[in-house]
């Protein structure tokens, strides 16, 4: 996982939350979709989003929990500070 890339990937989904929610306030309720954006792209970015590939899912876990999670994390911290 690289953290620059965890970092961009979160930041776009604390952008995603604030067009999803319709406003950039500082909310719970915005914090919670911004890290769950965060957590998809970076899911998606991973390579994890597949169909039908169990095995490569199964092979990009290693990689693709830690860019999820930490996608998350910086989404979450992102939309607090806006």
């Amino acid at each position: 996982m690289s953290i620059l890339k965890a970092v961009a990937i979160g930041t776009a989904g604390n952008e995603l939350s604030k067009k999803i929610t319709g406003t950039d306030e500082v909310s719970a309720g915005r914090t919670i979709v911004a890290a769950g954006s965060g957590a998809m792209l970076g899911a998606a970015a991973a390579g994890t989003i597949t169909v039908g590939a169990a095995a490569v899912g199964i092979v990009a876990a290693p990689i693709a929990i830690p860019l999820a999670v930490g996608a998350a994390l910086v989404a979450g911290i992102a939309s607090l500070f806006d």
